[in-house]
C-alpha cells in the first residue's frame, strides 16, 4: 500500500525539509501550504496521515482538524506545535487529534508517530473492508483476519477453492484457524446452504464415518485432524470418498500427509484422493504483522462474552505481543484476549520484563521470519523486501539462529 501523508504548513521551507524526510521513509507526501489547498485532499477514502501545523494564516489546524474529523473521524491527524502552542495541542488532542509533535520534531520522532498512526488507519481501512465484503456475503473477508500479504493470500486462495465440489485438504500449524477455514470454505461453496458437519477423525469409526456423510448430505464433512485415523477408517474412507456423493469433503491436518504416506504411516491412496485442491495457513511468525488486528477481535468478542467494557489496546500492548512467540497461534492469541479483558495480561507483563533491547530483538527476529516465510525462503528477496544489505541480512539470521531453508516450501 501507498502510505500517503498529507502535509500542511504555510512555510515553504518547513514544507519541503518535511517531504524530504518523508521521502527517505518511503512514505509519499502530498503538500499544501494552507487548510484551503488541503481541503480537496481530505476524503473518507484517503488512505493516509494528515501533518498539518496550527497555527496558519486565515483557517488554521483546528478548522483543518474539524473539516477531516466531518470527513471522516477515525482519519488520524497530526498536529505540529510550536514552542507557546503545547496546551493549544493538548486541547486539540481532546477533539480527537491523534497526537502532536514540537517543532522542530525530530525525524525519528515524526517517523515514530507516523507508524503508529498508519498502522491504525490500516486497521480502520480493513475492518471496513471487511464490512464491505460481509455485505457483499464474501465469509472470507468476515471471519479470515490479517493486513498482511500472507493473509490476503489465504483469502484469495479460499476464494479460489471454494466454488468447486472437489476435495480440500486444509494445512497449518497447531492453533491456526484450520477449522475456521474450513468452515468459511464451505459457506462459499456450492453447498454452502447445506449442513457442515464436523467430526474428529481420532475417534471416528468407520461406522461413525457413514454417519457423518449421512448427516452431511447436501452439505460438507468436515474431517479435524485425518492424520489420527485409524487404518481401517481410512479404508472405509477412501471407498467412500470414490463413491459419487452428495457430501464435499474438507479434511484438515498439522500434520504433513505426504511423509507420512512415504513413510506407510497414512495410506497413500486416500492422501491423493484428500490432497485435490489445497489450502495453507501460515504461522503467527510468518506474519507478525497481523497479531494487533487479530487480538483486537478477539479483545472485542472476549469482552462481549464476558459482559465487559472493551478495554483499550495500546501500542506498547501491542509491541509487547508482536515481540513474543506464539507457538499456539491464533488459539493462544485468544487466551491471552480473554485473560487481558479480565485483567491478567500475564504474557505483556512477561514481555515488558526483558528489557527493550530484547524486546526490540524478538520483534526484528519476527519480522525476518515473516520476509522468509512471504518468499518461500529465498534470502535474497527476503533481504531485498526489508530493503536490507545482502551481508546484514545474512548477518542477523546467523545472530537469530535462522536457516532460510526452514521457510522453503
Amino acid at each position: 500500500m501507498i502510505r500517503k501523508v498529507l502535509l500542511v504548513d504555510d512555510d515553504a521551507a518547513v514544507r519541503e525539509a518535511l517531504a524530504q524526510t518523508l521521502e527517505l521513509a518511503d512514505y509519499e507526501p502530498v503538500t499544501a501550504g494552507s487548510f484551503v489547498a488541503a481541503k480537496d485532499h481530505i476524503r473518507r477514502e484517503f488512505s493516509g496521515v494528515i501533518v498539518s501545523d496550527i497555527r496558519m494564516p486565515g483557517r488554521d489546524g483546528f478548522h483543518l482538524l474539524n473539516y477531516a474529523r466531518e470527513v471522516d473521524p477515525e482519519l488520524p491527524v497530526i498536529l505540529l506545535t510550536g514552542e507557546g502552542d503545547i496546551p493549544m495541542a493538548v486541547q486539540a488532542m481532546g477533539q480527537g487529534a491523534f497526537d502532536f509533535l514540537e517543532k522542530p520534531c525530530t525525524a525519528a520522532d515524526l517517523l515514530s508517530v507516523l507508524e503508529r498512526a498508519f498502522s491504525t488507519r490500516a486497521e480502520v481501512l480493513q475492518l471496513r473492508e471487511q464490512k464491505s465484503e460481509l455485505e457483499r456475503g464474501d465469509p472470507a473477508a468476515r471471519m479470515l483476519f490479517g493486513l498482511s500479504e500472507q493473509a490476503e493470500a489465504l483469502r484469495e486462495r479460499v476464494r479460489a477453492v471454494a466454488p468447486t465440489r472437489a476435495e480440500v485438504l486444509v494445512t497449518g500449524p497447531v492453533g491456526s484457524g484450520i477449522s475456521k477455514v474450513a468452515e468459511v470454505v464451505h459457506l462459499m461453496s456450492p453447498v454452502g446452504q447445506g449442513p457442515f458437519v464436523k467430526r474428529s477423525a481420532s475417534a471416528l469409526t468407520a461406522e461413525g464415518l457413514r454417519r457423518g456423510y449421512e448427516d452431511a448430505s447436501c452439505g460438507s464433512l468436515f474431517l479435524d485432524e485425518v492424520s489420527a485415523m485409524s487404518d481401517a477408517t481410512q479404508y472405509a474412507m477412501l471407498e467412500l470418498v470414490e463413491q459419487d456423493t452428495d457430501a464435499r469433503i474438507i479434511a484438515g491436518t498439522t500434520a504433513d500427509l505426504s511423509e507420512l504416506s512415504a513413510q506407510g504411516r497414512f495410506n497413500a491412496d486416500l492422501f491423493y484422493r484428500l490432497d485435490v485442491m489445497r489450502v495453507r495457513i501460515p504461522s503467527l511468525s510468518e506474519r507478525p504483522e497481523d497479531i494487533p488486528v487479530i487480538f483486537r477481535h478477539y479483545v472485542a468478542q472476549a469482552a462481549e462474552q464476558a459482559g465487559l467494557a472493551e478495554p483499550e489496546v495500546t501500542p506498547e500492548h501491542l509491541a509487547s505481543l508482536m515481540s513474543q512467540d506464539w507457538p499456539g497461534n491464533a488459539r493462544s492469541l485468544m487466551s491471552a484476549a480473554m485473560r487481558f479483558v479480565l485483567g491478567m495480561p500475564e504474557e505483556v507483563a512477561q514481555a515488558a520484563d526483558l528489557g527493550l533491547s530484547e524486546q526490540l530483538a524478538r520483534v526484528e527476529r519476527s519480522l525476518l521470519i515473516a520476509a522468509l516465510g512471504r518468499h518461500n525462503g529465498k534470502a535474497a528477496d527476503a533481504a531485498k523486501a526489508l530493503k536490507l544489505p545482502r551481508k546484514t541480512f545474512y548477518d542477523k539470521l546467523a545472530r537469530y539462529q535462522i536457516r532460510p531453508e526452514d521457510y522453503r516450501r
